[in-house]
């Protein structure tokens, strides 16, 4: 089932994935005529359904097949799911909602800890050479760093906390430098997203109409502007949070 969320190696929209979607959207809407007084056109409600949709774009239309050729493009693809999608669905979310049950809470440095590990973990070779192997563990792995993602949002952008957003800049340069390094040092023109990673995420017959693509695509030089790309749009995602948490209401609009 854990497929519905990540498309498997076709030029595709996955209309699975867009149910859900329409699911949670409904849902969203119900609660907010029980719980508020917001309008659909308020400021809080126009959040939910833009990162909705930007989370059906990321995932769900062909740009997550795309996304393999190139690491700046995958590093897009993730940086949008784990900095940009997470602040803004909590932004979305009035204070009049029903809260998450304290069984569910995860502490958000223990959060930070495990994503920083696993995210730093994913991006060696031989992990992600294991993980491609196995599709469900691989869409499980992703879930899990998706809703750590959340856990680690939520002192930034409810509580304001400059110093707990600081140090997730630094548990994630690991990350970033990895990228950069292999960039400058390794010999391999792109260990991270070798022939094998793109053969196994998709299928021939889409590899083989995917030729047009322009040559510094999957270089040296690709992996360290996905380094530089993975640091600027986490900033960039601190940035708009901040500002946005300053105009978005807490509770109803």
């Amino acid at each position: 089932m854990l497929d519905v969320f990540l498309l498997e190696g076709q030029l595709e929209w996955n209309i699975p994935l867009l149910v859900v979607l329409i699911g949670m959207g409904v849902s969203y809407v119900v609660l907010l005529r029980i719980f508020t007084d917001n309008k659909i056109y308020h400021q809080q409600p126009v959040l939910f359904f833009f990162s909705l949709i930007l989370l059906y774009l990321i995932i769900g239309s062909p740009f997550s097949t795309l996304n393999h050729l190139s690491i700046s493009l995958h590093m897009l693809q993730m940086s949008v799911l784990f900095f940009v999608i997470p602040p803004l669905s909590i932004l979305s979310i009035p204070s009049t909602f029903p809260p998450i049950p304290k069984a569910l809470n995860f502490p958000p440095i223990a959060a930070l800890i495990t994503f920083a590990v696993m995210f730093f973990s994913y991006h060696l070779q031989v992990v992600l050479t294991y993980l491609s192997l196995n599709p469900f563990i691989h869409n499980s792995y992703l879930i899990l760093l998706f809703l750590l993602s959340f856990f680690i949002w939520q002192p930034i952008v409810k509580k304001h906390d400059q110093r707990f957003a600081f140090l997730s800049g630094i548990v994630l340069l690991p990350a970033c430098s990895l990228l950069i390094l292999n960039g400058l040092f390794s010999d391999s023109e792109n260990p991270l997203l070798s022939g094998i990673m793109s053969s196994l995420c998709m299928s021939p017959s889409t590899l083989s109409s995917l030729h047009f693509l322009p040559a510094p695509f999957n270089t040296r030089g690709d992996l360290i502007m996905a380094g530089i790309l993975m640091m600027g749009m986490h900033k960039f995602a601190l940035l708009i949070t901040f500002r946005l948490k300053n105009k978005v209401p807490t509770g109803n609009s």
